[in-house]
């Protein structure tokens, strides 16, 4: 068995020694922190919504790797916990803020309000304006 670093047949631009310390976990922990910050930053208004290889890539591994590896860590696909840390932040400033809907959805990085509706809908079951009239009732009882 190999001690130290190990190679994956990569072509040699996705090239990343793995140190025995860089396991799973951390490589997973990194993209939370770089979730988190790609959200707390401008990117989502100057970039748009980011993608599973632009995190891939963040990490120095394949998107195909890094799929894998999220899928193993978390039981979904990088997407999809993408769009779930989306819908938990958009909560959030529905709930909190008395911004509009569609400046969340700008804010987050979507070009059309209609698909951060969508997508919220989809997620959650109710359409963003529905969800904060139903967290305003249950606030005020």
């Amino acid at each position: 068995m190999q001690t130290g670093t190990q190679t994956h047949n990569y072509p040699s631009f996705y090239q990343h020694p793995v140190k025995e310390e860089d396991s799973c976990t951390t490589i997973f922990r990194r993209f939370e922190h770089l979730l988190e910050d790609y959200f707390n930053s401008e990117n989502p208004q100057l970039i748009g919504l980011p993608s599973v290889a632009y995190f891939a890539y963040s990490l120095h591994l394949s998107p195909n790797y890094f799929g894998d590896l999220i899928k193993r860590m978390s039981g979904e696909t990088p997407r999809n916990f993408i769009h779930n840390k989306i819908v938990k932040l958009s909560k959030h400033k529905i709930h909190f803020t008395d911004q509009s809907i569609s400046e969340i959805a700008y804010q987050l990085g979507f070009t059309y309000p209609q698909h951060f509706m969508r997508l919220f809908k989809k997620k959650v079951g109710y359409t963003p304006t529905e969800y904060r009239l139903k967290t305003k009732q249950n606030s005020t009882n």
